[in-house]
């Protein structure tokens, strides 16, 4: 039996499986964090950017509460200043499939264009992926999707998208960080407005310079679209080489 974490605050109290599990990551921000840190460990500060909304204080109360649950790890570095890194647990990891159908449902019934005080971070969708894409993928290979102006609006992000027959592990690059070794199989990019349009309920991929595979190319857009996008994989696979 897997660590049994103590009693939240104010627990649902009823004994079934759906209530444990709500006990868990029912509070507001914890699915949030999870998603956040698919892409691999990140510091505090580096959540807060991520989480915009979120109080330093409830930041800190909520991933106090997911290491004290099992959820995280907590890994203490002997740096000046001092650093702190938060990553998943298997027990958190293992949510990965119900964060990609909470986003299918999203898709389906709450999707829509940026509402005015909604912060855009594309990162955000694409650290979905893991849990959207089933694992047995016939098509593998590597796909590196840029956002040219990232979350402060002037910074470059690379998201390098690893997908086998196993699933998909996904990493994130920044101006700081170095790319895999090897040159991916498909790139796409983009500004952040030309990926909302891309990514919308009804998606417009001319903003998008997309090159390299058509089967992986086909096989992104569809697990990414919130419709099907047939149609227009065809029309930018025929740019491809």
């Amino acid at each position: 039996m897997p660590h049994i974490p103590p009693a939240k605050r104010h627990p649902y109290d009823q004994w079934s499986p759906d209530a444990r599990a709500l006990d868990l990551v029912g509070d507001k921000w914890t699915l949030l964090i999870v998603r956040d840190l698919i892409s691999g460990p990140r510091r505090f500060v580096e959540l807060q950017r991520v989480l915009p909304g979120i109080s330093t204080e409830q930041l800190r109360s909520r991933l106090n509460r997911m290491v004290a649950d099992g959820m995280l790890t907590r890994k203490r570095y002997r740096e000046v200043p001092p650093r702190v890194d938060y990553e998943l647990t298997e027990r958190a990891s293992a949510l990965a499939p119900v964060l990609g159908e909470l986003a299918r449902w999203g898709y389906d019934w709450a999707w829509g264009t940026p509402r005015p005080m909604e912060a855009v971070d594309i990162g955000a969708i694409f650290r979905l992926l893991p849990g959207l894409l089933p694992t047995g993928a016939e098509v593998t290979g590597r796909i590196d999707l840029t956002v040219v102006d990232g979350r402060d609006g002037d910074e470059t992000m690379v998201y390098s998208v690893a997908v086998s027959d196993r699933g998909l592990q996904l990493t994130e690059h920044g101006p700081d960080h170095e790319l895999p070794i090897g040159a991916a199989d498909v790139t796409v990019r983009g500004t952040a407005s030309g990926w909302v349009r891309a990514l919308g309920p009804e998606p417009e991929l001319d903003g998008l310079e997309v090159s390299g595979s058509r089967e992986l190319v086909s096989l992104l857009l569809d697990t990414l679209s919130p419709v099907e996008l047939h149609a227009d994989v065809v029309a930018v696979a025929s740019a491809i080489s």
